[in-house]
């Protein structure tokens, strides 16, 4: 259909009476070409027709010989099939080492090792954390020697009827709050020794980081809440001054015995020390603080009526069952969050 239709265009403009030299077709370079061919009422089907009757499309072959025609003092061009880096990219003094190229064989020689086992001591983060917690505790120690000098000697002295009280500045507050935490902190770092020994060293949580910082926060619950029940529990049977009184030994006793149980968390995880010592000796603290809550108690409450009854009732309501339930709630929070094989 494209030969006839240019067969009948040479026909039109040909004169009559001449000569026509039949010229050899010229194969038409470029689609305008083509289409200036065609009569001006060709319809678009046509227009496609003749395009594909002209241009046969071919696989792309680039040319292999090296490129000559580049400017003086300049490398040749780059050809367009080259993927790879250039050669002296990948030659040198390391091209064949196994380390710098995963991609080659690596012969390993030997018998292959056990890996090594997580470690609280070559951990850093805990190790961090304990660094900067006795960094800021002998900051603030040396800072408030006064304060609790003054607290010493009021925990074994019995003040008069009568007697002014000192109430605590803002430092001194903070100072105080700061060891709760410290207590908390250690006391979660000690019941996360237990856990991995008793209980479990794999859990469903995604670091162990979460585990302590689950007993860190439950301690601190545990703390609080035992606050709230003194507070609750006192302000029906004793006087706001005894409760006060009895607000701030709780605090100081509990810093007492986050004092008592950080050389045993740094010895623990630095030195080996075997868990059973470290159960041992956390016992030994507990039932020593638990000597001196009971010996406040008696002072503050109970020291006029003395009722062995009474103060025995109080210490273990608000004081022993808090604990077992605390201890019995950190052993359920380790069973579930182990992984049973």
């Amino acid at each position: 259909m494209v030969q006839d239709s240019i067969v009948a265009v040479q026909e039109q403009t040909a004169i009559p009476g001449e000569l026509v030299i039949q010229q050899p077709a010229v194969r038409p370079r470029t689609p305008y070409q083509v289409l200036r061919a065609l009569p001006r009422d060709a319809t678009p089907a046509q227009q496609d027709s003749a395009i594909q009757a002209a241009f046969h499309p071919s696989e792309i072959r680039y040319s292999s010989q090296p490129d000559t025609l580049h400017l003086p003092g300049h490398a040749p061009a780059r050809s367009l099939t080259t993927v790879d880096i250039p050669k002296y990219y990948k030659e040198g003094f390391f091209s064949k080492y196994t380390l710098l190229h995963p991609e080659l064989s690596v012969e390993r020689y030997g018998v292959a090792g056990d890996p090594i086992p997580y470690t609280i001591r070559g951990d850093n983060m805990i190790t961090s954390l304990l660094l900067a917690c006795f960094i800021l505790a002998v900051i603030a120690i040396s800072n408030a020697r006064r304060f609790i000098a003054r607290q010493a000697k009021d925990f074994f002295y019995t003040p008069r009827e009568g007697t002014t009280v000192i109430t605590e500045t803002s430092s001194e507050l903070r100072f105080q709050t700061f060891l709760v935490m410290l207590t908390s902190l250690l006391l979660a770092l000690i019941f996360y020794f237990y856990t991995t020994t008793y209980i479990g060293d794999t859990f469903i949580l995604q670091s162990q980081y979460h585990l302590i910082a689950i007993y860190f926060g439950a301690t601190m619950g545990y703390f609080l809440t035992k606050a709230l029940l003194y507070t609750a529990v006192n302000a029906v049977f004793f006087d706001s001054k005894r409760n006060v009184q009895w607000m701030k030994v709780l605090v100081f006793i509990t810093s007492i015995e986050g004092a008592l149980l950080f050389p045993a968390v740094m010895l623990q995880t630095y030195f080996d020390l075997k868990i059973q010592n470290v159960t041992t000796y956390f016992i030994i603290v507990l039932v020593l603080v638990k000597l001196l809550t009971i010996y406040k108690c008696y002072v503050i409450f109970f020291r006029r009526n003395v009722v062995s009854l009474q103060i025995i009732l109080y210490f273990c309501t608000l004081e022993m069952i808090p604990m077992l339930a605390f201890w019995r709630a950190l052993v359920i929070i380790g069973n579930y969050l182990k992984i049973n094989f």
